[in-house]
């Protein structure tokens, strides 16, 4: 569209080029020569039309207009002119001069049309380099924030483990007491349903203890490398049911990716989580989108549902430990599920609309060939 318009302004300028020359020599040719005043005024709008082809087509443009003009007003000189004694020398210095405006028109405008494409060429480097550096800080930014974060997990997750190890123990004998006091009571006595709220809170303490745990202890990135396709079929096949009860419809759009180096096991519960927490997000229906992908040296899963969405301000914390809008909900999945995904060198990142939905994105780095050992089914 932009090269149509570019034409179509072109050839306006050639037309009107062409109309004021033409025009010009008409009215000198039907002038009679005794009108020499006319004639100079004549000769002299020529210039209009050599300048302006000049100033629109640089040098090829005032050449070829002064060119044009001193082929059609040269006849008139020598044929009109040519054979009057009041003739003129500066008529025929007049087609000299011509040209010579013309070439300097044209040189004038050529070097300004050069400088103005210096220009345009050193403004759109300056806006790739702008936007380059900007991608840069952001990148900056974003890896703060992950520090930030990873300082906060670590001095967190070793103050989690010694309160955890600490409770745990009076929490057995807690469990172990409150056993013994339930077989002590009849079934129908009142004091045997305290007993069993008591069990039930205990196992309740303990699960999340076991979070703590697993949130402050990260296990170690070792072992075989496994395929992502496969651990995340597996984790969808195990929260079918759950799915068909919200009326969620689970769409997994897969691609051939390479494996990726670390506990299957692990990255099981990371996927677990994401669906079960997308699945929750549409109690009343909705879609959850899983798309798995590679780009270069990186396993790209998205997790996109249809659900509530996060609210701007919380986006920031949900990876935190204990923040959690759920009202039974202890606050430390995402935050293991982020604790994992860097241990094994991956990033995590999300993005959500309220009303619209939420989008979790998994970026992996693939498993490096080792040459033996490393291929090996564990």
């Amino acid at each position: 569209m932009k090269n149509f318009f570019l034409k179509r302004e072109s050839l306006l300028r050639i037309s009107a080029l062409l109309i004021m020359v033409l025009t010009i020599t008409s009215l000198h040719y039907m002038t009679a020569t005794q009108h020499s005043h006319l004639h100079d005024i004549l000769r002299r709008l020529y210039y209009i039309p050599i300048i302006f082809g000049g100033l629109w087509f640089t040098l090829r443009g005032g050449l070829g207009v002064a060119l044009l003009v001193s082929c059609l007003y040269a006849p008139h000189v020598l044929f009109q002119w040519g054979n009057l004694p009041t003739a003129h020398p500066e008529q025929y210095l007049e087609i000299l001069l011509y040209n010579v405006i013309g070439l300097l028109t044209g040189l004038l405008s050529t070097r300004e049309h050069a400088q103005r494409v210096r220009a345009e060429e050193t403004a759109d480097r300056l806006t790739a380099s702008y936007a380059k550096l900007r991608e840069q800080a952001d990148m900056i930014l974003d890896i703060e924030d992950q520090l930030r974060l990873a300082d906060r997990l670590t001095a967190l997750g070793e103050l989690s483990a010694g309160m955890a190890h600490e409770i745990r123990n009076p929490l057995g004998s807690i469990r172990g007491t409150a056993e013994i006091l339930q077989d002590a009571f009849a079934p129908d006595d009142r004091y045997a349903e305290f007993t069993r709220i008591l069990i039930s809170e205990v196992e309740r303490l303990n699960r999340v203890l076991e979070d703590f745990l697993r949130f402050a202890q990260p296990e170690k990135v070792e072992g075989p490398c496994f395929s992502p396709e496969n651990v995340l079929q597996d984790v969808l096949q195990l929260t079918a049911q759950p799915a068909r009860k919200n009326a969620v419809e689970v769409v997994c759009q897969k691609q051939s990716v390479p494996e990726v180096c670390g506990d299957a096991g692990q990255f099981k519960q990371v996927f677990l989580n994401l669906v079960l927490n997308a699945l929750q997000a549409m109690e009343q229906g909705g879609r959850l989108t899983v798309d798995l992908s590679s780009q270069g040296d990186r396993v790209l899963i998205r997790f996109r549902d249809t659900g509530c969405g996060i609210p701007a301000e919380e986006l920031d914390r949900i990876f935190n430990p204990f923040f959690t809008t759920k009202a039974d909900g202890t606050g430390l999945g995402l935050a293991i599920t982020h604790r994992i995904i860097d241990n094994h060198g991956g990033r995590i990142s999300v993005s959500s609309q309220v009303g619209e939905g939420t989008e979790f994105t998994l970026s992996l780095p693939i498993a490096m060939p080792t040459g033996g050992a490393g291929d090996a089914d564990g």
